[in-house]
């Protein structure tokens, strides 16, 4: 039996925005992510989800990412996970942080669910910013996991340092637009979050 290749494609519109540069400060970051988001939402590419992996101290990006569920038929498809596998593609290392390479974040639209959660201490990056709460996500329907209580402490006690709140209301914002224009809510079994 021959298996399909897994291929996940970043939308066209994206070649046309200027993501190059830097982006001195986290609200500037954050709202690239939150326009990454707003943008899916607009074009119908994918879920109300925004991130992007930035070097620490000079602010230059280095990949964006959405989310890309619906359109990839691939549920690990979230925005961080697309950013974390483009950035690792294009420093050409599976450790974002490894030797001699510069700090690099995690900036995130929403606060990770438990699978992104699971992934950010294998991917290097040493700083992790959220703009949306975990709870703005389940507002509107999405199930974001049995991850633990005290998540931040977690990646704290792994020298990966969390900011949340950046920009919350205007990430928050793109959640409730997409769950008042009926947005696709992906969750397992399509039932209610337990």
């Amino acid at each position: 039996m021959t298996f399909p290749r897994i291929l996940i494609e970043v939308p066209a519109w994206v070649d046309d925005l200027e993501l190059s540069g830097t982006y001195p400060r986290l609200e500037d970051r954050m709202q690239l992510v939150i326009e990454l988001s707003r943008l899916n939402l607009e074009h119908r590419t994918g879920g109300p989800f925004g991130a992007a992996i930035f070097e620490i101290d000079s602010g230059r990006l280095v990949a964006p990412g959405m989310n890309l569920v619906v359109p990839s038929s691939c549920s690990v498809a979230h925005a961080e996970m697309v950013a974390l596998m483009i950035a690792q593609q294009v420093v050409a290392c599976f450790d974002l942080g490894g030797p001699g390479m510069p700090a690099r974040e995690l900036v995130t639209s929403t606060e990770p669910c438990a699978m992104c959660f699971g992934a950010i201490p294998w991917s290097g990056v040493r700083r992790v910013v959220c703009g949306a709460r975990d709870e703005d996500a389940r507002r509107i329907g999405f199930d974001e996991g049995p991850k633990m209580s005290d998540w931040v402490a977690a990646l704290e006690q792994r020298g990966i340092s969390v900011t949340r709140d950046v920009c919350r209301d205007s990430a928050r914002a793109i959640l409730q637009q997409y769950g008042t224009e009926g947005g696709v809510i992906y969750n397992s079994r399509g039932g209610p979050v337990p």
